[in-house]
């Protein structure tokens, strides 16, 4: 795909997004200017401006375009400072949120991916991030709290930790349930929390324990 055809098929992808009911321009914009293509195997790259998720290897995916964009409007309204995301997967989502957030922290369980990932950022000259080569479920407890935290694989139940590594009012976006999913937002109240169902959802599984 030619940098001219790439930037036009990105600039409709982000257009069907706003006809989805996306309304955040800040995030329209960054999908509309990010080389979706950059993070997926040569093969897939003719797919990269399509609306949905695709394998990346390991049995990961890099996710649909629409969730990836409803996941980080969900978390600029909360004008967060300092963010987590939970598996960094290809990038993809980590290169939108840093173009959008001041700081960003993510963390990967199979180092492949982050090595590949840490590589893509460097070449969009993308240099507010921090990676961690971890277990997801314990988050990154030395750098929080979070304004806000994505996760970007289903969990069976919220992670205790991740709530725990929230500011206060700081919202958690996470998938949660086995076969049948729901993207959740969880607001921290103090030692107390609320949690909100956005829209059913598919992710892979949030792995725990052992590294890849």
């Amino acid at each position: 795909m030619s940098r001219m055809a790439s930037a036009s098929a990105a600039i409709q992808l982000s257009q069907r997004l706003a006809q989805s009911g996306i309304t955040d321009p800040d995030v329209l914009r960054v999908i509309a200017q990010t080389p979706r293509e950059l993070f997926l195997d040569g093969a897939l790259t003719h797919k990269a401006y399509e609306n949905t998720a695709l394998p990346i290897g390991s049995g990961q995916t890099i996710s649909q375009p629409y969730i990836v964009a409803r996941m980080t409007e969900l978390v600029l309204a909360h004008r967060p400072t300092q963010v987590l995301e939970i598996g960094t997967g290809s990038g993809y989502q980590a290169a939108i949120l840093a173009q959008l957030v001041p700081q960003l922290c993510t963390v990967e369980r199979i180092k492949s991916l982050q090595i590949q990932a840490r590589q893509r950022l460097k070449r969009l000259d993308l240099h507010n991030v921090s990676f961690k080569y971890g277990d997801g479920w314990k988050g990154w407890a030395n750098r929080a709290p979070f304004d806000a935290i994505i996760v970007t694989a289903a969990a069976s139940e919220i992670p205790n930790a991740l709530l725990q590594q929230l500011n206060d009012n700081g919202v958690l976006i996470i998938p949660v349930g086995d076969d049948s999913q729901q993207l959740l937002k969880v607001q921290r109240h103090g030692e107390q929390y609320s949690s909100t169902v956005i829209e059913a959802v598919k992710f892979v599984p949030l792995i725990n324990g052992d590294l890849a």
